[in-house]
């Protein structure tokens, strides 16, 4: 109703106004006109933007509608119908989808924004919101964490979570940021890299740190329970660090112990810290390792179905490839890596301590995870990120090709390139299978995270190879997965990367298309759409994706990015400063 009177006062401003100055005294005129004028000249642009005529799916899952969005600031001001309104920004959307921004789940952009904030294969894809947190966190940094931090060529300005997440909003980033505090890094903070529990002193120092985490915005505990030395926390240490997080109403959020040989007896270890510390709890990709395990994919759904029946808020999420990419760490025992990578890189060099490895990284075992061992040969392991120059001609070979060339085993060939290196290697996995990734989209309860930094087809990023879900793993699911293969609708997707996720992290004003809401905003087409990032070349970006909008300013104009970056630090539900 106040919008059709502002139109309607609006059509006539002009006739008004010639009639009041008609019917006035003369010397009251020239206060008037300038009076109007100043009227006229406010109310000359209704909206900073207006999107027009694209088909809106405003996150819910429910059937679009054809419409129009209005935005003033950084909200969405009106959904409706606005041709009578002007903008100083117009979009015309005809035959395109306008979505909320995608929230990546599972995002590795914490160094790569520093390096750029322009978060270029993300922002390509629609992605508004990077979710930070898998066991390790950009904050409370440690001496020695620092000291890792800034020889990866960063300089550190923050100490806390809080204060890292306000650098970046700072620095500037095209996306906005939000974390989980990583168990991982709670640990280290206060223990360091040993393998032993907490003391008493040192579990009251974690709990402490964790209040003062959520109070800063953390959305939760965030945990990777196959590395070392996350490896080493008990079930119990977990529970008692997630029964704060509780307090302030956030999540657990878990790469769980095993996704092979005790994957569902890893399901049943997140379970029992969802139900004993009181909070909800979600699995980050979701997957069964290695083809001896592809079966048990059907008996964690029955799991997870019966604990959500139950009451439990179970979640999880995926991206959409059947390979995973992590270090050679995941390829060689916790014990090995204990005291951290200058301990780890010394016992590499000792013979016994070779001959033992090489031993245990060929022999089943339910005592660690070993993806070498799960992938089923060394030429599913791809090496794709090397620190050291000398070594990086050897991107983009498998294992096995590199072991061949040195004459060597698989096993001892990881070794040497651990230590020779000077870092874990990045490796992609071959360990999945196609048929339970499309069964994982389907599930109700499913969202996605690329697991990947946001990198850019230029500059340093080129240095390295990387997984193609750095590039392409938003667009996929939208292109291969609903398009192409129909898995699921287009509306059905959608929530998923976008209202469903809002939710489970309890998220304000973002994840919908809603007045109020902040406007995070994706047009793309869904005919367009499409991945070209492969494991071979995976640096490409994805297209199809016409629009982006963060926080109302545009980030995303035809395809090509704006260069704005007007990205905010997200807070979770614990948050004690102002309204975001």
């Amino acid at each position: 109703m106040i919008n059709g009177l502002l139109k309607i006062a609006k059509t006539y401003s002009a006739y008004l106004i010639k009639f009041i100055l008609i019917s006035i005294n003369p010397m009251r005129k020239l206060v008037v006109l300038l009076c109007s004028i100043l009227i006229l000249s406010s109310c000359s642009k209704d909206y900073d933007v207006i999107i027009r005529n694209g088909t809106v799916y405003d996150g819910s899952g429910n059937t679009p509608i054809q419409t129009d969005i209005g935005i003033k600031g950084d909200v969405i001001d009106t959904l409706g119908n606005l041709s009578g309104f002007t903008a100083k920004r117009e979009v015309d959307a005809t035959g395109l989808a306008v979505s909320p921004g995608f929230i990546n789940m599972l995002s590795w952009a914490t160094n790569s924004l520093i390096t750029d904030g322009k978060s270029q294969s993300d922002i390509r894809q629609g992605v508004t919101l990077e979710v930070f947190g898998e066991g390790t966190s950009m904050g409370p940094l440690s001496a020695q964490a620092k000291e890792e931090i800034e020889e990866e060529g960063d300089k550190v300005e923050w100490e806390t979570l809080g204060e890292y997440l306000e650098y970046l909003e700072k620095k500037g980033v095209s996306t906005n940021v939000a974390s989980f505090l990583g168990a991982t890094t709670l640990r280290t903070y206060t223990i360091g890299y040993e393998n032993r529990p907490p003391t008493a002193e040192e579990l009251d120092a974690m709990r402490m740190l964790t209040r003062q985490a959520m109070e800063e915005g953390a959305l939760g505990i965030g945990s990777s329970l196959i590395y070392a030395p996350a490896f080493y926390s008990s079930t119990e240490e977990l529970i008692e660090i997630c029964k704060i997080a509780a307090e302030y109403g956030g999540m657990y959020i878990s790469h769980m112990r095993s996704e092979g040989n005790r994957f569902l007896e890893s399901i049943d270890e997140l379970m029992r810290i969802s139900s004993e510390a009181g909070l909800p709890a979600e699995i980050y990709h979701l997957k069964a390792s290695g083809a001896d395990n592809w079966h048990k994919m059907d008996l964690a759904f029955a799991k997870i179905d019966s604990a959500r029946a139950a009451g439990l808020q179970i979640t999880t999420d995926m991206y959409t490839y059947t390979a995973g990419s992590t270090g050679l760490d995941a390829a060689m025992p916790p014990w090995v890596q204990e005291g951290g990578y200058d301990e780890w890189a010394k016992r590499l060099q000792d013979p016994e301590i070779r001959e033992r490895l090489k031993v245990e990284m060929t022999t089943p075992t339910d005592e660690w995870e070993n993806l070498l061992y799960a992938a089923g040969t060394p030429e599913k392991c791809l090496l794709v990120g090397f620190k050291n120059d000398s070594l990086k001609y050897l991107t983009g070979k498998t294992l096995g090709e590199v072991a061949k060339m040195r004459g060597k085993s698989p096993e001892e060939t990881a070794m040497d390139l651990v230590w020779q290196d000077g870092s874990r290697v990045q490796v992609v996995y071959f360990l999945m299978s196609e048929e339970n990734v499309k069964k994982q989209i389907a599930l109700p309860y499913m969202s996605f995270g690329s697991d990947a930094g946001s990198l850019a087809t230029e500059g340093v990023f080129l240095e390295s190879s990387t997984h193609p879900r750095a590039y392409g793993n938003f667009a996929r699911l939208l292109g291969k997965y609903v398009r192409d293969e129909k898995i699921i609708s287009l509306e059905e997707a959608i929530y998923k990367l976008t209202t469903l996720p809002a939710t489970n992290l309890k998220i304000r004003s973002r994840g919908a298309l809603k007045v109020g809401y902040y406007a995070d905003i994706a047009i793309f087409d869904p005919n367009e759409i499409q991945d070209h990032a492969t494991f071979d070349k995976p640096h490409q970006y994805s297209t199809g994706m016409v629009h982006v909008f963060v926080n109302g300013k545009q980030v995303l104009k035809n395809g090509n990015h704006t260069g704005k970056k007007p990205g905010r630090a997200v807070r979770g539900p614990g948050w004690t400063g102002f309204e975001q």
